[in-house]
């Protein structure tokens, strides 16, 4: 039973170790059934797609991951691609070359290989920060597109299908089911593993494990000083954060049952996981996972949209960043900036006009600078 605690002031209650107030469990509830109601909801528009949803909610947990190092330790990987391509390429080999066809003992080949992968870029990237680590990240990314991309073995460019068996597709349950049943089970497998990631990722970040990335991120120096062991934690918050990426991309695999290495491993993929995670709210726990749905769906709305799909993509995208400073779950939240506006507009309705004489102002100001930096560029003068 749910036990009744006080939170600054705030009733809550805690249920297997997670604290919440009335209207996080509201919230909680409805997103769980959200979730779990969403092959309805794609049928009753067909601009919602099942298959879009399942994509991004599967880049949104690689998201998850890389969010505990984004958010605690302040380091920015460019290379996160390398543990979804690595997790999807396992399955892929174990599915091709051993025969595995079980879905359960695919996505435990596709974790521990994105383990033996995070720990090793780890200990051979964790030696630097900043900058330095980035570029690390991003080159270790690139090697591994490279390799997938070269090697006959994993496909080269037109990658490994993953069709085991007589079946000729995964098993779920040990048994083969048609194309339908199988996106919607797979899809639900993805609910109840994203369910248990963000619960083992609650509990990380309100553990001391937690305070110490945290203590870490702030300032390295006086971290170590105190008698915290820098880089095993680092480290440690880094395997965590590619085990996430492979059990994305584990079943990603599993769902498309077709890897690529344009889809999984090259750059541009760690790029928008980066930035689901910012778009979603980096300092909250689901943010990553709406920014990789919202991200996704508007490049394939945009595709359907116009031939400009990037352009439209990005001005929408602009349109998010400038009004969700904090990401969208981050302004959206209590006391963020989107709830704070409101209550600002409910007391005083005329502050609307003010509000808009001041995005007019901010507007120009910005391509004002824009135009003066594009002719210092072209004439080299100012």
């Amino acid at each position: 039973m749910p036990e009744r605690v006080d939170r600054d002031g705030t009733p809550a209650y805690r249920f297997l170790g997670v604290e919440v107030t009335r209207r996080e469990a509201a919230f909680l509830v409805l997103g769980v059934v959200v979730l779990f109601i969403v092959p309805d909801l794609t049928t009753v528009s067909d601009s919602l797609q099942l298959s879009v949803i399942h994509q991004g909610l599967l880049f949104g947990f690689a998201a998850v991951g890389l969010n505990l190092l984004l958010r605690h330790t302040k380091l920015t990987s460019f290379g996160h691609a390398a543990f979804f391509g690595t997790g999807a390429y396992a399955t892929a080999v174990l599915a091709r070359y051993a025969g595995v066809q079980s879905v359960g003992l695919l996505l435990l080949g596709a974790i521990a290989a994105a383990t033996v992968m995070a720990a090793i870029i780890g200990v051979l990237s964790l030696r630097h920060t900043g900058l330095y680590f980035a570029l690390l990240t991003l080159a270790f990314g690139q090697l591994l597109y490279a390799i997938a991309l070269g090697q006959s073995a994993l496909g080269g460019s037109d990658g490994l299908p993953i069709r085991p068996g007589p079946a000729n597709q995964p098993l779920l349950f040990g048994t083969a089911f048609s194309p339908d049943v199988y996106q919607v089970l797979t899809y639900y497998l993805t609910v109840v593993v994203i369910l248990i990631g963000l619960f083992v990722m609650y509990r990380i970040t309100q553990s001391p494990f937690r305070n110490a990335l945290d203590a870490i991120g702030q300032e390295r120096t006086r971290a170590r000083f105190i008698g915290l062991p820098v880089r095993r934690y680092v480290w440690a918050a880094f395997v965590i954060s590619g085990i996430y990426g492979g059990v994305a991309g584990g079943l990603f695999a599993v769902v498309r049952q077709y890897v690529r290495p344009e889809g999984t491993l090259f750059f541009l993929r760690s790029g928008d996981i980066l930035f689901m995670a910012i778009l979603g709210g980096f300092r909250t726990l689901v943010g990553p996972l709406i920014g990789g749905v919202v991200l996704v769906f508007l490049q394939d709305v945009g595709q359907d949209v116009t031939q400009y799909y990037e352009f439209l993509t990005g001005a929408v995208l602009l349109i998010l960043v400038y009004g969700f400073p904090r990401g969208i779950v981050g302004s959206l939240r209590s006391g963020g900036i989107v709830n704070t506006r409101l209550n600002e507009l409910r007391r005083e309705p005329s502050v609307l006009s003010t509000w808009g004489r001041t995005a007019v102002q901010s507007l120009e100001r910005k391509v004002t600078e824009a135009l003066t930096s594009l002719r210092i560029i072209l004439f080299g003068v100012d």
